[in-house]
């Protein structure tokens, strides 16, 4: 309750008074533009491909970082904590914080994006690799110590099914987040919602989250299939 509160979500008298702008806002949505579609083909593209970018290199980054961040094949505890305090600093910083910096840093285009969705991504999927590592039976770990091989051996084929699952999902979220990141001069179809958006071209808008709702729909169909072939 006091949450509800604090965020003024009982001020009923400032609600009531939002629901007219909220109609007047829908109202300048219909119908949806599309005039311009076919110059929202590019940005399609490049918010596809920085997403499937930006989650394998996650995916790359995270391997290494999971099996340090792991109790069971971490070589010493110092090498535990660090990897764990790198995973949950990668976590912590937004993504469009990230990509402020880098569009700073690199220039604007996909690029900066790429590696804004990898980075941050880093945080969530090591942290799930290395549970899932940590959660490994121990069996083969300790036959592969035995043999005086790396525990990794152990661990890889147990895991892998559990890997590819969080490399779908956060394929899922990346390629939503892609198309915000253009918010931040990033690229992609997110550009071209803000540019419509400062010219208060609002059923250009609508048309444009229809767009980005039906990619959405669709990668999550695609995200589903792979899972499920790679089980």
């Amino acid at each position: 309750m006091f949450c509800f509160w604090q965020t003024g979500l009982l001020d009923l008298p400032r609600l009531g008074e939002g629901i007219p702008a909220i109609g007047i806002l829908i109202g300048e949505m219909f119908p949806p533009n599309f005039a311009d579609a076919q110059s929202w083909i590019v940005p399609i593209v490049d918010t596809l491909a920085m997403s499937v970018a930006g989650t394998a290199l996650a995916v790359v980054l995270s391997l290494p970082l999971a099996f340090l961040a792991a109790e069971n094949t971490a070589p010493n505890r110092a090498v535990y904590r660090i990897a764990r305090t790198t995973l949950n600093t990668l976590r912590a910083i937004p993504e469009l914080i990230m990509g402020i910096v880098f569009v700073a840093a690199v220039g604007f285009g996909a690029l900066p994006g790429v590696l804004a969705l990898g980075l941050h991504s880093v945080g969530m999927v090591g942290k799930f690799f290395a549970e899932s590592i940590e959660h490994a039976h121990s069996a083969p770990i300790e036959a592969a110590r035995a043999a005086g091989a790396s525990p990794i051996h152990g661990v890889l084929p147990q895991v892998i099914p559990h890997f590819m699952d969080v490399a779908m999902y956060r394929w899922e979220y990346n390629f939503r987040a892609s198309t915000v990141m253009g918010m931040v001069g990033a690229g992609g179809i997110g550009l071209e919602l803000m540019s419509s958006l400062r010219i208060m071209r609002y059923n250009e808008v609508f048309a444009i989250l229809l767009v980005i709702l039906t990619l959405v729909t669709l990668v999550d169909g695609l995200s589903g299939l792979l899972r499920r072939r790679f089980k």
